[in-house]
């Protein structure tokens, strides 16, 4: 019963099992024309897409608990609460696993980092799938007969980074620190979290620095569960059960496929009780000490996975030998041998794509010990030293001045190599930041005085902070719309950053649409031989033939393909590829370096045909919109299309090329789904074009007279599970209920009189797992699932998002959708379609970010699965996802001036060619406070902080949530008033940079996700979560606080000429009552709305010229859009809202108001600085952080 391809031809075995093989080796280059043909053919070529994954036999586990041991100073409290129970943990296992710990909590404490407002839990460095990493060899497949050596190269001083784990000696202790602090004193608030750790998250580097500030806290958290890989992180379990289990299984892994060991931690956190640990703080152990399990002070979370769309423990998403297919061709894309020696012989993706620094990995938590002194020059050589005789392309990130580094014995770019330096007096450091500390102060630290500048907004959008580079970097630094930093200079150190109390992170929009995008087809992609960074325009030539990598330091070789410049048609300039001078770069890899065939693209549509889904009316809009954008879709001649019905029974439609006419297939069995002719239910969109035009013109009224109540969502969803694994591609789901019969199936949770309170919350969580697991099934065959639900009534969204989260996919929601009854939902469904079904999308994509070595990457934020340790599983991408990252410090960066990240993903077009995007950033490292400070991004900071709200909120609760950004605004604030001098205590004062600050987290508390004391549906405030958790920064920002123009006096404004259209520029308002006035009109721009708001004596001129009608009183209360009137006005003011509208990837709705219309409640609340009876007014909310900072 098992879906059977159909018209498309295939290679042999196309839909069979990949075999188990090791990825062939040799210098990285992966190429599979490089060795026998007819042996990778067989091999490699021959078979792609599996039709299932089979679970292996099941081997059961149960972690041993370890005796606990108190100290002197933990035993000064004891625990009251019942204990986190750990259940057995199925799957196959590799080697001993560490003995489990039951965890407990910490002793009550004072302020250490608002980071641990979100922290429970931490995510133990493992080996991703397959292959421990720090084995020396595996066996190979015989494709030539070159032997290539196993290499260790020279250690770099400092901690150790990206440590990994075989499953033979994992450790499974974390440790972090928690509080909740409201000022700087310890509020105890007793709650349980239960909270999903990524795999493979390090928390092995060794105590830096920071820790020591922070000695004096009284006790800690510390737990350890050692549990398996491959397997299902269960979510929505309440968190306000004393007893929390978790229970895992192996999803889908073939027979044979490697599995590794992960460990997650499941805790509680603030409540008053010591720590325990498994061993005693002093004992140094193999297994990490719970003292080293994880540097202190860990920003904003420490390593947090959380339940709901952080990054779940990448536990399983496929086997481990399509991983390696999947994963591999990224570095298959890799033909140049970049370094002159050899290279280790590795066969797991992850280590040879570089997820961390091959030569530092090690099994225990010990730093690793400082190489001495070089002798080769009385000072230590900065990275990147120069070359003397060249040109000065070669420094082509040169700073004024070098840069020497703090302490010569540990620079962490240093390496012992045979060739000479060039002479002290010759070198200069090709990366140089500029430091704040010896210049004039710039305006972003320029004092402000919270409490009396009444008019902190700007005029026009609050732009990203430019980082203090030099202006050849500023040049070619990435844009900040593609990827941005919470902190534009980044600290040199933990305490430092702890010391800020402000987060770090990463925005990222990566693959969004761009009007200049360099596309570089190349034989040859030019990677660091270390950890894997493709070459980006920050890293340093050495000479013509070696340059050095910007993230580890490595030097590698120029191969000699890469000295040939295809711009200028000229030899012997690398420096001026395009590759170098661009941050932003597109690859094409050719199809001698794909290791399968790239899928077509599929796309499976899902509909709800219930009687709810026929009284709305949404199928004329949906089948309308398919017909008129059916030849848009993106695609090529193999582009596959399929349609499946559901209300009680499951509907299939034959749509095979030759048939006069579409069947109908109706499968009633729902708790035994199955496929009724496999073959024909997905069929060439070209071929049968005709049939799929014939069915869309006759759904809408096949159904017309319908009395089927019921929603089988769940088996419909198998079904259609089923019929794309063979392939992948896109499920797009149409649901207008909640589901109600088979798998699957749902019941109300909401309780209406519950939506105004003040206190609890409930619910956010999903109710099963039911549409994870589905999701997780679906990612592991590179299918994501997007979900429209058009629903009147409550539909249980915190369950049914799953699908999307997941599987990364995305979600639409209309609420009180109907097709008549209320026409601007019809309108923004239908616009919002012609955007979905034309815009360009990406399949079977991984994203990997990378960072200069001593910064680490902890948690994720998006719609996504986490495969390893920090590689991200897409199975689609599209141009309007957002993703962000938490990030911290775990090495001092005091030998380099500049800190570096990249990110790459690699997708297949909807063509069927694979490309690698690849957007690189570079900021400064700074060593005062001062400096971090005038460095904040307050829009991205903002926007991390949203993120991690949302994780508590689902995993703790609103309360807490909403408490920790309250305390994220004492807490900066604070710290920067106790660094100023002369300020008195009746002040509240912030720098310039962070002058928003405190208005847009109130304006996050009185947003639909956060708000409490207000008529909330459920459904309405987990959508607008999900939004937090899946918009890019410029969309989420209009969320979180809206635009507010007056728009009678367009005429006088002044404009902008965009494409032959002339755009007037309002100034922006603030967003309060006082600004209105009855004489104006004003547009506010909500993001996914936009209000018109009309004063009672507004001019009849702007509303006869604007609104089309004579005078105030005949304007309808319902209008939702602007007529097009032959005036000057009327032109003026649809351009400026075409101008605001083209922008963004969701169609905005458009309402007017009258200032008597019931309506303009809704208007009223979005006016964030007046005072509500449930929240405080803007400068009350002021008065109240400077009340808790002067406690």
């Amino acid at each position: 019963s098992g879906p059977v391809q159909g018209q498309m031809h295939f290679p042999a075995g196309y839909g069979l099992h990949p075999p188990n093989y090791s990825v062939p080796s040799g210098h990285y280059s992966q190429v599979p024309n490089k060795a026998a043909a007819s042996h990778l053919d067989n091999e490699y070529r021959a078979s792609y897409y599996p039709t299932y994954y089979s679970a292996p036999a099941q081997n059961i586990m149960t972690p041993s608990v370890g005796t606990n041991v108190l100290s002197p100073q933990e035993s000064q409290q004891l625990y009251k609460s019942p204990p986190h129970t750990v259940g057995s943990v199925e799957g196959p296992i590799q080697g001993a696993i560490s003995s489990a710990s039951y965890l407990h909590t910490s002793a009550q404490q004072s302020y250490s980092v608002f980071a641990n407002h979100y922290s429970t839990s931490v995510g133990s460095s493992v080996a991703s799938q397959g292959f421990p990493l720090n084995s020396d060899h595996y066996t190979m497949p015989v494709a030539s007969s070159a032997v290539y050596p196993n290499v260790s190269y020279p250690v770099a001083a400092g901690n150790v980074y990206g440590q990994a784990f075989t499953s033979q000696s994992l450790p499974a202790v974390g440790q972090f620190k928690e509080t909740n602090t409201f000022s700087s004193q310890s509020t105890s608030v007793p709650h349980l979290l239960q909270q999903h750790i990524p795999m493979g998250y390090n928390s092995t580097s060794a105590i830096s620095s920071a820790q020591s500030i922070q000695d004096n806290l009284s006790g800690s958290l510390t737990g350890s569960v050692a549990e398996v890989n491959n397997q299902i992180n269960r979510g929505g379990i309440d968190s306000s059960q004393s007893v929390h289990s978790v229970k895992q299984t192996v999803p889908f892994t073939k027979p044979g496929a490697g599995t590794s060991a992960s460990s997650a931690v499941n805790s509680s956190v603030r409540t008053s009780a010591p720590s325990l640990s498994s061993q005693p703080r002093s004992s140094p152990s193999v297994t990490q000490s719970p003292e080293s399990a994880l540097q202190e002070g860990m920003q904003y979370g420490g390593y947090v996975n959380n339940q709901a769309s952080s990054a779940p423990a990448p536990l399983s998403s496929s086997s481990d030998d399509e991983e390696e297919d999947e994963e591999d061709e990224e570095a298959a894309l890799d033909s140049s041998s970049t370094t002159s020696s050899a290279s280790p012989v590795l066969n797991n993706y992850d280590a040879l794509e570089g997820g961390g620094y091959p030569e530092t990995r090690s099994v225990t938590s010990s730093p690793v010990p400082a190489p001495s002194a070089p002798q080769t020059s009385k000072a230590s050589k900065p990275f990147g030293y120069g070359y003397p005789a060249l040109q000065p392309g070669y420094q082509n990130a040169a700073p004024p001045t070098p840069v020497q580094p703090s302490n010569p014995a540990q620079h962490p770019g240093f390496q012992h190599y045979p060739q000479q330096y060039p002479g002290v007096n010759q070198l200069s450091s090709s990366l140089g930041g500029l430091s704040l500390q010896h210049s004039q102060q710039p305006e972003s630290l320029r004092p402000v005085n919270l409490t009396q500048e009444r008019n902190i907004l700007p005029v026009s959008s609050v732009p990203a902070p430019v980082p203090n580079l030099n202006s050849d970097l500023r040049k070619l630094n990435c844009s900040p719309d593609s990827f941005r930093c919470t902190l534009t200079n980044i600290p040199q150190t933990q305490a430092l950053l702890n010391k800020a109390k402000l987060p770090l992170g990463l925005l990222l929009h990566p693959f969004r649409d761009l009007t200049q995008l360099p596309v570089i087809t190349s034989s040859t992609i030019v990677r660091c031989r270390s950890c894997r960074t493709y070459i980006n325009p920050f890293v340093s030539f050495i000479d013509q033939r070696r340059w050095k990598c910007n993230l580890c330091y490595r030097v590698n070789d120029v191969p000699e393909e890469f000295m040939y410049n295809p711009l200028t048609r000229s030899y012997g300039e690398p420096h001026k590829r395009p590759e170098v001078q661009n941050s932003t770069v597109e690859f094409i890899a050719s199809s001698d370096y794909m290791l399968r065939p790239p899928q077509p693209a599929v796309y499976l549509f899902v509909l709800d045909v219930s009687h709810n889904a026929v009284e709305a009316g949404y199928l004329t809009i949906v089948c309308q919109s398919l017909l008129e954008n059916l030849d848009k879709l993106p695609g090529d001649s193999r582009t596959r299309i399929g349609f499946i019905t559901f209300d009680s029974t499951v509907q299939f439609y034959n749509l095979q090329e030759g048939l006069s006419q579409p069947q109908m297939l109706i499968v009633s069995d729902i708790d035994d789904i199955f496929l009724p002719t496999p073959d024909s239910l997905l069929v060439n969109l070209h071929e049968s074009k005709e049939l799929i035009k014939d069915l869309l013109n006759a759904l809408p009224n096949m159904f017309t007279n319908t009395r089927e109540t019921h929603s089988a969502l769940g088996p419909a969803l198998q079904a259609a599970f089923k019929l794309m694994s063979p392939t992948g591609g896109r499920i797009s789901v149409f649901q207008t209920q909640l589901p109600s019969l088979g798998a699957g199936l749902l019941h109300s949770r909401e309780d209406p009189n519950q939506r105004s309170s003040t206190k609890v919350v409930q619910h956010l969580g999903p109710a099963t797992d039911f549409y994870k697991k589905l999701a997780l099934d679906c990612s592991g065959q590179q299918t994501a699932v997007d979900l429209f639900l058009l629903s009147s009534q409550y539909s249980d969204l915190a369950s049914l998002a799953c699908m999307s989260k997941y599987s990364a996919g995305c979600i639409y929601y209309y609420p009180s959708f109907h097709c008549t009854h209320n026409p601007a939902q019809a309108e923004k469904l239908q616009k919002d379609l012609k955007r979905y079904l034309t815009r360009k999308i990406g399949f079977e994509a991984v994203m990997r970010i990378r960072c200069t070595k001593g910064l680490s990457i902890h948690t994720f934020h998006g719609n996504f699965f986490v495969r390893s340790t920090d590689l991200l599983s897409l199975a689609n991408v599209n141009p309007d996802a957002g993703f962000a990252v938490q990030m911290s410090i775990e090495e001092s960066l005091t030998d380099t001036s500049l800190a570096c990240f990249q990110t790459a993903l690699l997708y297949t077009s909807s063509k069927g060619e694979r490309r690698i995007r690849v957007h690189t950033l570079c900021l400064p490292v700074v060593s005062s406070l001062a400096d971090v400070y005038a460095g904040a991004d307050v829009q991205a900071v903002v926007c991390l902080l949203a993120n991690m709200a949302v994780d508590r909120s689902v995993s703790s609760s609103l309360s807490d949530a909403r408490d920790a950004l309250v305390n994220a605004v004492i807490d900066s604030l604070a710290a920067y008033m106790s660094t100023a001098s002369n300020l008195q205590q009746s002040m509240l004062i912030a720098p310039n940079s962070l002058k928003l600050f405190p208005l847009y987290i109130l304006a996050l508390l009185k947003q639909k996700a956060f708000r409490t004391g207000m008529s909330t549906r459920l459904d309405d405030r987990v959508y607008a979560m999900c939004q937090m958790k899946s918009q890019p920064l410029v969309h989420l920002m209009k969320m979180i606080h809206p635009n507010l123009y007056r728009i009678d006096k367009l005429i006088d404004e002044t404009t902008i000429h965009v494409n032959d259209r002339v755009v007037p520029q309002p100034p922006l308002q603030k967003l309060s009552a006082e600004k209105l006035t009855r004489e104006g009109a004003f547009l506010m721009d909500c993001g996914s709305i936009f209000y018109i708001w009309i004063g009672k004596n507004c001019d009849n001129s702007f509303i006869k010229d604007v609104l089309g009608y004579p005078n105030y009183a005949s304007v309808p209360q319902k209008m939702t859009q602007l007529p097009e009137v032959d005036a000057l006005s009327s032109e003026r003011t649809r351009s400026f809202i075409s101008w605001l509208r083209d922008s963004r990837p969701l169609s905005p709705v458009l309402q007017v108001i009258k200032d008597e219309n019931p309506a303009k409640t809704d208007f009223f609340q979005h006016l964030i600085e007046d005072r509500t009876e449930a929240a405080f007014s803007y400068y009350e909310f002021l008065l109240n952080i400077q009340q808790q900072i002067c406690k």
